[in-house]
């Protein structure tokens, strides 16, 4: 045991770590040592907290932290770079899920009704809202994991009259709140559970609701949601660790998705309700206008000896293919060569903010020639090759001139306005949000099918030939 006064040494040290971890993950440069910052942060405020006064049963505490140690770590070996999106959510969704189950346990418990009158009632709203946001957090996680995973569609599911009936479930919660923080004992339960499922439909609904264009921003807001979710059960637990760390986690992740939502153009309510406010005009898709044409392997590394700069814009596609080593090697041999090489980025390529500067990152790619998308349009113009590697949605030209569009105002990457573009797919598939891509039928764009990876190596090998 430690006393009180140490544990909360600890835990002012442990939140100074975790804000620490916070400000070094905002760069690729610091990010390495924020995630150190954070592990070891995480680590004083478990010790901190077993070690407590009034805590018993060791034993198994120590056990469900090795075996959660050793699951979560099987997972992130396991877990590819590609599926990082989803894993996210799927956590979240954990967070939700603890915090539904500490608010049950919290009201259960015979200390809490033996609570005086006002901080009884104080401590039964703080388990109602703990309860709300986490099976709003628990079932929303669990839909965007399904629509990142492919399992559900990522087209939004839009009825007529569907923010009249969140109002309505909404306005009920706050009914049962009332009813639940005046049932004498434990007579409320009934309310918290009908709650509990309304707080879970509110959660499926909401999600379904977000097209797949706007899943990055739901992933942010997400884990603002656990991150307040985590910070309710601190309250209900009186631990002052978890609610700094909840109110840090909350506070962040609704910065990162207001900010994510300004770069995308997207009105932060539209997102979050699901199409409230919605910016296209709706009607019939524009019809595509144009032919495709497609090139092998060879055009496209001879078009690269011509060329004196080139921009690469990697996808989703190559994160799959794990195409960036390849694209790394090619790029030394290009810019050996005298040629300008760099890299433009979309805000949200990836299907998570930042996920493509991690890839780039791992394949030892130059900070100082990964761009943002506001820094390489304006240079667009003036380059002689654009390589479209594995994206789709973000260089949709339609996102600026088709307002039927679902993705119409969202800023894209404007690689059309190059003097050649070389699109690197599969196919002729549309993108996540499920939309075509007029792109493809412009007159200076080419098609290069087949493999990211496989494709970048038979460029590189006629390259160096």
């Amino acid at each position: 045991m430690i006393a009180k006064e140490i544990q909360i040494a600890a835990y002012l040290f442990a939140s100074i770590l975790f804000i620490l971890s916070l400000g070094g993950l905002s760069s690729q440069e610091s990010a390495k040592r924020g995630v150190f910052y954070g592990i070891i942060g995480m680590i004083i405020a478990i010790l901190a907290t077993v070690m407590g006064q009034g805590v018993h049963g060791f034993v198994y505490i120590i056990t469900a932290v090795s075996i959660a140690s050793v699951i979560g770590v099987l997972v992130a070996r396991k877990v590819e770079m590609t599926s990082m999106p989803q894993l996210v959510a799927i956590l979240h969704s954990f967070v939700g899920l603890a915090a539904v189950l500490v608010g049950f346990g919290s009201y259960m418990d015979p200390k809490t009704h033996a609570l005086a009158s006002t901080e009884h009632t104080i401590h039964l709203v703080e388990v109602f809202i703990g309860v709300f946001i986490g099976a709003i957090t628990f079932t929303g996680s669990i839909i965007a994991w399904g629509k990142l995973e492919g399992k559900i569609r990522s087209k939004p599911l839009l009825y007529p009259g569907r923010h009249t009936v969140n109002i309505i479930m909404l306005i009920a919660s706050i009914v049962l709140g009332v009813l639940f923080t005046n049932a004498p004992g434990t007579d409320g339960l009934m309310y918290l559970y009908v709650m509990t499922a309304i707080a879970c439909f509110i959660g499926v609904m909401l999600v379904m609701a977000i097209g797949g264009a706007d899943m990055p921003v739901v992933v942010s807001m997400l884990n603002s949601y656990s991150g307040w979710a985590a910070s309710a059960a601190g309250f209900m637990l009186g631990n002052d660790l978890l609610i700094v760390t909840g109110a840090l986690v909350g506070s962040s992740g609704a910065i990162l998705s207001i900010i994510m939502c300004e770069a995308m153009n997207r009105s932060f309510i539209s997102v979050i309700l699901g199409g409230f406010g919605d910016s296209s005009k709706g009607g019939e898709a524009t019809a595509m206008v144009g032919e495709v044409t497609s090139m092998n392997h060879e055009e496209v590394a001879d078009l690269l000896k011509e060329a004196k700069s080139v921009v690469i814009v990697p996808g989703y596609g190559m994160a799959v293919a794990k195409a960036q080593y390849p694209i790394y090697d090619m790029v030394q041999t290009l810019k050996k060569a005298g040629k300008k090489v760099r890299f433009a980025i979309h805000p949200v390529a990836g299907r998570l903010p930042g996920h493509m500067n991690v890839l780039l990152a791992e394949a030892n790619v130059p900070y100082d020639i990964v761009m943002e998308m506001d820094e390489i349009n304006p240079e667009l113009p003036d380059t002689d090759v654009v390589m479209v590697i594995g994206a789709n949605d973000v260089v949709n030209p339609g996102a600026q001139d088709d307002p039927t569009s679902p993705i119409y105002g969202m800023p894209v990457i404007e690689v059309w306005k190059a003097e050649k573009v070389i699109v690197m797919k599969r196919s002729m598939s549309v993108g996540y949000a499920g939309v075509e891509n007029p792109l493809f039928y412009k007159s200076n764009a080419d098609m290069l099918y087949g493999d990211a990876k496989d494709s970048v190596e038979k460029i590189l090998g006629f390259l160096k030939a």
